[in-house]
């Protein structure tokens, strides 16, 4: 958010921009955020420091080894993700936020500010 612009004023601005100009912060945003996989892979390393490649596929159910490693490598090149390798025998390779990830925190606790508001209890 500009510093100088009020929340509501920066909402204001945010509603009235168009959304189909390339540099709309929002559009942006959410383009970086969608495909299937990518918030949860966020999710999974916001609880921890940092996990390995096997570590995450147990902590999301349902994704591939494939997807995993895309989405990995995608989340790598926007800045969002680092990557670590150790050379040690067996190879080692962890996965951790960066500063650009991190600052998804408070949007991931609105997110569920807003489930436990709306979706109560529902599967």
């Amino acid at each position: 958010m500009k510093k100088d612009l009020t929340a509501e004023a920066y909402l204001d601005r945010l509603l009235t921009a168009d959304a189909v100009a390339e540099n709309c912060p929002m559009r942006r945003t959410l383009t970086m955020l969608s495909g299937k996989w990518r918030t949860h892979v966020i999710y999974a390393l916001c609880k921890q420091p940092s996990l390995r490649f096997g570590e995450l596929k147990r902590a999301i159910p349902g994704i591939t080894n494939t997807m995993l490693s895309a989405t990995l490598r995608d989340l790598e090149a926007l800045g969002i993700v680092s990557r670590r390798q150790y050379n040690e025998i067996p190879p080692r390779v962890e996965y951790a936020l960066t500063g650009k990830g991190a600052a998804l925190l408070p949007v991931f606790t609105e997110l569920a500010r807003w489930g436990e508001a709306h979706l109560g209890d529902e599967p």
